[in-house]
């Protein structure tokens, strides 16, 4: 999608979502559209109404800085909603990517996380398919093996409605986290993720319609998980400098509370069952990658590496929600 149209897109999605009440204005009399009106934005963003109407068709691509702040404090833009903002504005015309190499998490990383028995841990690659989890991670959820895309998942799989107690909030929080990190970008396989899951998903559809921006990395997650009962755990996703557009994430419980004891319990069965083998190496997903969000999938293993350029257009943690503050027992 031409970057012009992007821009245009945003601003019209968010001036639908801003009520005149919500910026000192009078509603007045019947309102054809929902939100603000274009000459209203353009009144307390200090420009003329011709010129909005420019960006919003995207007939002007390099507004300054100074409209853009403007705008942003019109539509009562987040810190996030501006930077993404910014992005749109800024970035040049689209061009297609080259194929991305395939990711690779660093045997270190592997061996850091595989060492958290008590803590589970996975590493997200770009489109958010899971690239390395160790056997804790797997073990709260078949979703989060490697080799699936946990954003697709989240989406398309039924048991995750079950999965998460708070489905509703992670899906509208994976999607403006998605729309914070991908920016202007230009990704065929990012394209055709989105498109699939737009077709198949009436929820992601709406939530990517809505234009919402949140780079969220931390929080706390509510799961029902089938073995231990509910959890509530927070979650932390930390960039790993060394691997641009790879993200740690690791969940914990608050010490002491029943959601602590029911993970230590969680760990010890793991454990038990002697999976003697690191469930950081990814998985084998089947013949094709389309079949990669299964839990039966997910328990095979694999040789090589996932290629998350590979799993994303058919597959983005969690999205489902992910990662937590740094667990104080691994």
């Amino acid at each position: 999608m031409a970057t012009a149209s992007r821009l245009g897109d945003y601003l019209r999605a968010r001036r639908e979502r801003v009520r005149p009440a919500d910026v000192g204005l009078p509603e007045g009399g019947r309102r054809r559209v929902p939100g603000l009106r274009r000459e209203e934005v353009a009144l307390l963003a200090g420009i003329s109404v011709e010129y909005y109407l420019r960006l919003e068709q995207g007939r002007d691509q390099h507004p300054s800085h100074q409209v853009l702040a403007g705008i942003a404090r019109a539509l009562r833009l987040s810190t996030d909603e501006e930077r993404y903002l910014t992005a749109l504005a800024a970035a040049p015309p689209a061009s297609r990517r080259r194929s991305a190499r395939p990711e690779r998490v660093s045997p270190e990383v592997r061996t850091l996380i595989d060492n958290w028995t008590t803590t589970p841990a996975l590493v997200h690659g770009r489109y958010m398919t899971t690239l390395a989890a160790n056997a804790m991670a797997v073990a709260l959820s078949p979703f989060f093996a490697p080799g699936v895309n946990t954003l697709r998942a989240a989406f398309l799989e039924p048991a995750m409605r079950d999965f998460y107690r708070d489905w509703d909030a992670m899906t509208a929080k994976a999607v403006a986290y998605l729309r914070s990190i991908i920016g202007a970008t230009d990704d065929p396989r990012l394209a055709e993720l989105i498109g699939g899951l737009s077709l198949r998903s009436d929820r992601f559809r709406t939530l990517w319609g809505r234009q919402d921006v949140r780079q969220k990395t931390s929080g706390v997650t509510l799961l029902q998980h089938p073995q231990v009962g509910p959890l509530d755990l927070h979650y932390e996703k930390l960039a790993l400098p060394s691997a641009p557009g790879q993200m740690l994430i690791t969940y914990h419980a608050e010490p002491g509370s029943p959601s602590y004891e029911r993970l230590q319990l969680l760990a010890h069965l793991t454990t038990q069952r002697g999976s003697g083998e690191a469930t950081s190496e990814p998985a084998h997903i089947g013949t094709a990658p389309h079949m990669a969000t299964g839990p039966h999938a997910a328990s095979a293993r694999h040789s090589a590496t996932p290629s998350d350029g590979d799993a994303a257009p058919h597959a983005p943690a969690g999205a489902a929600p992910t990662a937590a503050d740094a667990p104080s027992r691994r």
